[in-house]
């Protein structure tokens, strides 16, 4: 069994380890806090929303594009509020161009990742929250590389920015330009940076110039289970989706699988999951790996589906990508679909998640892990 990672609720709290954060940007900041700082350096405070609506409204991330921004001016204000943040390493496109997975370097050396992923009727993009994770599960290629450090706001917020501007850019076909979902369910515990996940969530529903101005109802936080912050997500005002990473229905297997589990056991973690539902009105997402000979067993789909009956969710399952070298497969799709049935006949609504990006590691954490050891996965690539 892995052991429990000793990993703060909030890494925010007093006497939590500290990482080196990127300079301040324009995203850390909401609109009268980028009015402050642009009136400290002897500009008008109008230059904030000039700058804001660049960024945000335009999806132009380089300030020498900025040319209605004065020469004399651009500079400062470009040191202070638009500092690179993310260097491209890589990026991967397959699906014919629908799925372009990026690899960013910050500026600390650490890798994150972000995908876009483009249907007929929306584009989605998949955000990190943390470089690594230290949630440690066991099947996950994230939480096999360990928590480098938590993102910043801003460096949360850019890889929405950057994929919203090449869905603006036509590159993903057959797909509308506009960027209109976001999840957090790259690398990373969200809800272990907490409060720069809450302020990159208002950064994206804000309007614009303020912020991307996307709809509360299509941002989706994923979690394993932090007890108490999902409890405090609920008092946030926020019409979210919650995503709850469950992956078993009982204690035993899931404090392998999901090793805060030994903190917060499946009643309670379900507990807080129906209190958010109560609190929002939203459908709670169950995510669920299907894993081979592992969590698939029909009794474990029968437990399943008596936990969730009657209650405001819907089940997610997850044909699992598996991590190169790993003892972790994927379920045959015979016994995926005798648990879908199973589940569906306790009245629970089930949807199997739509495989995107195999060809191009796909899985959370495999670029990175494929960046550190030199190897080179196949697809288009540009820097």
């Amino acid at each position: 069994m892995t052991s429990l990672p000793l990993i703060p609720v909030d890494p925010d709290a007093p006497g939590a380890r500290r990482a080196a954060m990127p300079p301040q940007h324009l995203a850390d900041l909401d609109l009268a806090g980028r009015k402050d700082l642009v009136t400290k350096l002897g500009e008008s405070a109008f230059r904030a929303r000039q700058i804001s609506t660049h960024y945000f409204g335009r999806l132009v991330r380089d300030p020498a594009q900025m040319t209605d921004l004065p020469a004399s001016s651009r500079d400062r204000l470009a040191d202070q509020l638009l500092p690179r943040l993310l260097t491209p390493v890589r990026e991967l496109a397959c699906d014919d161009g629908a799925t372009r997975k990026a690899l960013w370097r910050l500026h600390d050396g650490s890798l994150v990742e972000s995908v876009l992923m483009g249907y007929p009727d929306r584009v989605t993009v998949c955000i990190s929250s943390q470089a690594g994770c230290g949630m440690a599960c066991p099947f996950c290629a994230t939480g096999q590389a360990g928590l480098t450090r938590n993102l910043s706001t801003a460096e949360i917020v850019d890889q929405a920015v950057y994929l919203a501007g090449v869905a603006a850019s036509g590159k993903v076909a057959g797909s509308p330009p506009r960027l209109s979902h976001v999840v957090f369910m790259g690398m990373g515990e969200p809800l272990a940076n907490y409060n720069r996940v809450i302020a990159a969530i208002r950064r994206l529903v804000a309007p614009a110039p303020e912020g991307l101005g996307l709809s509360q109802r299509h941002i989706t936080v994923s979690t394993v289970g932090l007890v108490p912050a999902i409890h405090r997500l609920a008092s946030e005002d926020l019409s979210v989706t919650l995503a709850l990473s469950l992956h078993a229905p009982d204690d035993e297997l899931r404090d392998e699988l999901v090793p805060v589990n030994q903190r917060w056991k499946v009643c309670e973690v379900l507990d807080a999951a129906w209190a958010y539902a109560a609190r929002t009105g939203r459908r709670v997402s169950i995510e669920y790996a299907m894993i081979k000979d592992v969590n698939d067993q029909p009794w474990r789909a029968d437990l399943l589906g008596r936990l969730l009956a009657g209650k405001l969710a819907h089940v997610n399952l997850i044909p699992l990508n598996p991590t190169p070298g790993s003892r972790w497969d994927a379920s045959p799709k015979p016994v995926e679909r005798e648990f879908v049935r199973r589940l569906r006949d306790a009245g629970v609504s089930t949807t199997v998640r739509d495989t995107r990006g195999r060809e191009i590691d796909g899985a959370c954490g495999q670029l990175a892990a494929a960046e550190d050891s030199g190897t080179d996965p196949a697809g288009e690539m540009t820097a």
